[in-house]
């Protein structure tokens, strides 16, 4: 029988059932391994105490502290008793309080002058901050014995503080550590010698038993200097696996056709490319030309021409007689890209088969077996969404088995078993992170060989999570905006401390409509009888904010009533939200986008995608609601004409609050990858690396995506270099292990699919 690794061991063979079973329902730890990198989040020193003004409302915390003075009151008749018990830091002040029985042990151990660590959930009570029945233990006991276990336990030592939860406070997560500490001397150390050696790093045991029992701030540092780069090199070497594997692959190349649709295009075009927009096409159009799939990310900034490199890049492809697939994550987008690449291309986006009806150039007939292509006359573009009629739907099909179609837009109906391409060469997955990793890679599956990937998205991404999250693939950074794009003004409407800022905002929709220009309101909810997950979230709100956050967010529905019969009175007002039947969806875009409509107040299916340049007033409600990101690319829905934007931010926020401060730092800059770098630091790391974390049994514990740039550059080059020269890892087989451990069965599959 194979001997299980200590690190694999269960806790509850350890540390006992009821135990075991907290850390795996509250904490997501189940092994030995899982507990030993479960770090410390802080240390504090024995003789200093915890700062106690800036504690977080609603939340579980930690303190160490001073006990200033201890009382017994009664209630009830005397029948009732509750223990108060001020601690100090001796610049602020917070109360505990105990009930009933429990009111003993505190009463007898928490006199004045004793310190220990307390742990509960942070409540306000007649203004004054509280824990209510807090768990604690003693720092500085009197008692003889448990002096000298305490010594024993934290004499010259920093004190640990885990991530804990209610059930399980920090210091009994230490002492289940105690117990499983000896393992860490078993651990696999990933980072070959030649690397650790050379840059000095202490061993992998060593690391682990500095983080979780240092004597020093030096131990600290040292262990979280060494994990960090656990962290960031076994994943780079994962994603550098994947770009080796993505060489050896056959591809079709698909190089330049003079004299056909490209050219075409480009000739037709009323405006000078950016020098942008020329530099990332020739990034492309050079991995378009080998023989092994191009795996690129394409991010830019808000109206930078993301589409339109896409769009020269599939007409590549179609000269080079393959098909291509644009991916969109809605109907309302898949409609809007179909509208607007129809438009681009003009003529050339004609409804019959180029080779079938079109003349061909110079007489020659086309290759056997490559239907698509272009002489510089048309290629069909075909729209492919789930609502389609079936007449439609069955054209829309045969158009891509038979070739017909040069290119095909649409949402996910497009990976259905029953859609066949006749070579399907390039794939364009728009907005990526909408898009599950097996949604992606069936559709990737229906070509002959692996054809070339293209990923948009029109969200900035720092380096940093760049290299982490889409570390598999090439970036491509599209940063400069076209000749003619107008600046956007964007300013808070505080509605609550000024609600005549709200009528002023109201004015100045009006006033954009008299003067020939259309609108956006977007709203968090739509307003219907099915909306109350919306709501429930929504009730959740932001600690820090007022009561505002308490209630439900605004509705379209309501919003659009109340602006037709109150400040908008009299202005052709539409509503857009996703609920809506796909055809109502999309007369509603093309009479706003032929001007019919003065205002649309929508949902955020508006967010991208969506390009009417006579919009120039945009008005977003509840806006403390939405996230950094989304309000920039919301923004970036107006100023895309001559005529100067203007965004309103409106909020019921306090001013001093969280959700404020984030409303004016996307006020302040039109910079995507500054706010994206902003966003990034006000939310935890594992919502932003999302789907490309998917699979891994362990979040980053220490490495930082935003602040350890360094560290991931440098551990992506080493990773480069040891899988160039040994892609299958044999000679490094703790590193394999590693792999191992950090990858399940789905993340595995997720690299393999890309």
């Amino acid at each position: 029988m194979e001997r299980v690794s200590a690190f694999d061991e269960p806790l509850k063979k350890l540390l006992g059932g009821p135990t075991a079973k907290v850390m795996a329902d509250h904490l997501d730890l189940h092994t030995v391994g899982d507990l030993l990198h479960h770090y410390p989040r802080r240390y504090e020193e024995r003789g200093r105490l915890t700062a106690l003004t800036d504690l977080p409302l609603d939340e579980h915390v930690t303190v160490v502290a001073q006990v200033a003075d201890a009382r017994v009151m009664t209630f009830n008749g005397g029948r009732g008793r509750r223990l108060e018990v001020t601690l100090t830091d001796g610049s602020g002040r917070l109360q505990l309080v105990f009930f009933g029985h429990g009111v003993h042990k505190p009463h007898k151990e928490l006199l004045p002058g004793r310190r220990a660590m307390f742990a509960g959930k942070v409540s306000v009570f007649n203004r004054k901050l509280q824990l209510a029945h807090p768990t604690y233990q003693l720092l500085d006991v009197r008692d003889e014995d448990e002096a000298t276990e305490a010594a024993d336990a934290f004499a010259g030592q920093l004190l640990p503080i885990y991530p804990a939860c209610k059930q399980l406070d920090s210091w009994r997560i230490a002492k289940a550590v105690d117990t499983v500490l000896p393992s860490a001397g078993e651990a696999v150390d990933p980072l070959p010698p030649s690397l650790r050696d050379g840059r000095g790093f202490v061993s992998l045991p060593e690391a682990l038993l500095k983080i979780h029992r240092p004597h020093t701030k030096a131990d600290v540092a040292a262990a979280r200097e060494r994990l960090k780069w656990d962290e960031a090199f076994v994943l780079q070497v994962a994603l550098a696996r994947r770009r080796h594997s993505d060489t050896e692959l056959p591809a079709a190349a698909r190089g330049p056709v003079p004299g056909r649709l490209l050219d075409a295009f480009d000739a037709g075009l009323p405006f000078t490319l950016t020098e942008g927009q020329r530099t990332v096409t020739d990034e492309i159009f050079r991995d378009l030309a080998t023989e092994h799939p191009m795996h690129r990310l394409l991010q830019g900034e808000v109206g930078s021409g993301k589409t339109l490199v896409a769009l020269r890049a599939m007409l590549r492809v179609v000269d080079a007689g393959g098909q291509t697939a644009l991916l969109a994550p809605t109907e309302v987008l898949a409609q809007q890209h179909h509208r607007s690449i129809t438009e681009m291309m003009g003529e050339l986006a004609e409804n019959w088969g180029l080779w079938r009806e079109a003349p061909l150039d110079e007489g020659r007939r086309p290759d056997d077996g490559r239907a698509p292509g272009g002489s510089g006359r048309g290629t069909k573009v075909v729209l492919l969404t789930g609502s389609m009629g079936t007449a439609a739907r069955r054209q829309a099909l045969l158009d891509l088995v038979t070739g017909e179609a040069g290119i095909v837009i649409g949402t996910h109906a497009l990976i259905e078993d029953k859609v066949k391409f006749h070579d399907l060469g390039l794939v364009v997955v728009d907005e990526q992170h909408r898009f599950g990793v097996e949604q992606r890679d069936a559709l990737r599956s229906k070509g002959k060989q692996q054809p070339h990937l293209l990923v948009m998205t029109a969200t900035p991404i720092p380096r940093t999570v760049a290299m982490t999250v889409f570390g598999d693939l090439e970036t491509s950074v599209l940063d400069q905006l076209p000749a003619g794009r107008s600046p956007i003004a964007s300013h808070v409407v505080p509605a609550k401390d000024k609600p005549h800022f709200l009528d002023r905002a109201w004015e100045r929709v009006r006033e954009e409509v008299e003067g020939g220009h259309q609108a956006y309101v977007v709203c968090p909810r739509i307003g219907d009888d099915t909306d109350e997950a919306a709501e429930k979230k929504g009730k959740k709100g932001d600690a820090a904010a007022d009561d505002a956050e308490k209630r439900p967010p605004l509705a379209v529905l309501e919003i659009a009533a109340q602006l037709a019969r109150g400040p908008l009175a009299g202005l052709r007002i539409e509503v857009l939200h996703g609920r809506m039947p796909p055809d109502e969806k999309d007369d509603v875009m093309r009479r706003f986008a032929a001007g019919r409509v003065d205002v649309l107040v929508a949902t955020t299916v508006i967010e991208v995608g969506v390009n009417v340049p006579n919009a120039t007033a945009m008005v977003i409600m509840d806006a403390d609601r939405f996230g950094v990101s989304q309000l920039h690319q919301l923004r970036g829905r107006v100023g895309r004409g001559s005529a100067p934007g203007l965004c309103l931010l409106v909020s019921e926020a306090h001013e001093a609050s969280p959700a404020r401060a984030r409303l004016s730092a996307v006020a302040a800059t039109l910079d995507g990858f500054e706010l994206s770098r902003i966003d990034l630091e006000q939310r935890r790391e594992g919502d932003v690396l999302g789907q490309a974390q998917s699979g891994v049994r362990s979040s980053l514990r220490v490495l930082s995506v935003i602040d350890d740039e360094e560290v991931i550059a440098a551990a992506r080059e080493e990773a480069v270099r040891i899988v160039a020269a040994d892609p299958a890892l044999e000679r490094l087989p703790e590193l394999r292990t590693a792999l191992d451990a950090l990858l399940d069965k789905d993340r595995e599959e997720y690299l393999d699919k890309g």
